[in-house]
Order: C-alpha cells, then sequence, then structure tokens
C-alpha cells in the first residue's frame, strides 16, 4: 500500500514539474486543520513530506492562520504551536485578518506564482482549489498525508498548453522579444512575404519531342532496299548462269 501510494505521489509531481514549473524547496501553505489532523495522527510533517514528495520542503503559513488559531483557544492549542514553526507569509491582510481559508485563497491568486501546494482538512476550502490551475492539494487520510490527483481544471488548461490555443502571457512576451532581437518584426515579415520563389522549369517543357514518321521520310529507306535486293538478286544470277559450251572448246 505504501509503494503504491509513493508512486501516485511521483507521477502527481511529475505532473506539476512538467507543466507548471515547480520545484525544489516545494513550498508548502499549511493551515489550522491539516495541523490539527496531524497532530491528532501523530504525523510528523517535517520529517515525512520531504521523503513523500522527494525532495526539499519549506513549511509556511500565514498571519491570519496564527490568528484564527489563537482566537479558538484551548481547543487547538496543540496546532497553534505546530503552525508557529513554520515560516510566515506576508499576505495582504496586515490590518483587517481575514479567515484562515480565505487568506490562503488569495496567495494562490493570478495563476499560483509563487508555486505553492495547499494543506488542509477543510472540504470548502479543498473544493476551491480545485476550481484553480496548477495548485497541488495535500490533505491526510487513514493516518496517512496524500497528495491528490490533479484537478479537472489543471488537466484542461494543460491540454490547451499542449494543442498551442494558449500560451502563457510571460512566454508570448519572451516571444516578442525574440522575434525583435532576430529582426522578424511585423514590418519585416512582410517584406519577406513579398519575396518570390524561383519558380522551376515548366514539367512539359522538359517532355522529349516525338519524332514524327512521314511517308515521305519513309519512302526514300524502302526505295534503297528495295534497290540493295534488285542488286542481290542480279549478282545472284550471275554467278548461277552456265557457261557457253563454245567457250569450253
Amino acid at each position: 500500500m505504501k509503494l503504491t501510494r509513493q508512486k501516485h505521489a511521483k507521477k502527481n509531481m511529475g505532473f506539476y514539474k512538467n507543466n507548471f514549473s515547480f520545484r525544489e524547496p516545494f513550498q508548502v501553505l499549511l493551515d489550522g486543520t491539516f495541523c490539527q489532523a496531524a497532530l491528532r495522527n501523530k504525523i510528523q510533517i517535517r520529517e515525512q513530506l520531504p521523503g513523500y514528495l522527494g525532495g526539499a520542503v519549506q513549511l509556511c503559513t500565514t498571519r491570519c492562520v496564527l490568528k484564527e488559531l489563537q482566537s479558538l483557544g484551548k481547543a487547538l492549542y496543540g496546532a497553534k504551536l505546530i503552525a508557529q514553526s513554520f515560516q510566515v507569509r506576508n499576505c495582504s491582510h496586515h490590518k483587517d485578518p481575514v479567515s484562515g481559508s480565505g487568506c490562503l485563497l488569495s496567495m494562490i491568486e493570478e495563476g499560483n506564482p509563487h508555486h505553492f501546494f495547499i494543506a488542509t482538512q477543510d472540504q470548502d476550502l479543498a473544493n476551491k482549489v480545485k476550481k484553480k490551475a496548477g495548485v497541488p492539494l495535500l490533505f491526510i487520510i487513514q493516518n496517512t498525508m496524500v497528495l491528490d490527483k490533479p484537478s479537472t481544471k489543471s488537466l484542461a488548461v494543460v491540454q490547451k498548453l499542449q494543442t498551442n490555443q494558449l500560451v502563457p502571457e510571460h512566454q508570448k512576451q519572451s516571444i516578442v522579444q525574440l522575434k525583435e532581437q532576430e529582426g522578424l518584426a511585423k514590418q519585416g515579415g512582410e517584406k519577406r512575404r513579398k519575396r518570390k520563389r524561383a519558380g522551376g522549369p515548366n514539367p512539359l517543357s522538359c517532355l522529349k519531342k516525338k519524332k514524327k514518321k512521314t511517308q515521305e521520310g519513309q519512302e526514300p529507306s524502302s526505295e534503297k532496299k528495295k534497290r540493295r535486293k534488285r542488286k542481290r538478286n542480279r549478282v545472284k544470277a550471275e554467278a548461277v548462269q552456265p557457261v557457253p559450251k563454245n567457250e569450253e572448246e
């Protein structure tokens, strides 16, 4: 069972690495529900997660998540201690903190540019994360951490990329810059379109002309043959002709 789970994780990680440029160290944003589930199931997140994802990991959270855990009191005191040991990523809610789930959603807006993983047990948050492309989702089930399979949204985006129906904005800018460097701007492209390729010879003109056999051309050759035949017959006749008796005496 462990090998199968590891195999699925490796396959899913390959998908995000190849299609969304995820690289080590992998940044994982955790909320209070995930920390509480890890504490309840005696999971050592810092020790176990790098081996499961197959690379170095940075465990992160936000100020909003910490404030939410603090407001919940003693019931989530242990989860708060775990979350406090993680790196704190800056969010846009310094003056007006929001819920932990709302804060994590704001961290993956605009295409998840920082390549965050989201680790949560909040089903509502998980459903919202699945509606965004390129956001890996982690959760705990049966005392183990699980990397969810790529969402339908992520698969659809990759499908469009593969069929060249959608090009990321940063790639478009790179293509334009390369064209300008190589002198392939619009003006240069128009000039090149006006050039005509050198045409090859007309294939009909390359055909060999057929020699026309006319009766006039055939008549001289037939007459020559007849003359030669008469000459041969005459020579044979002279050779066979008997010698007169007077000449023998």
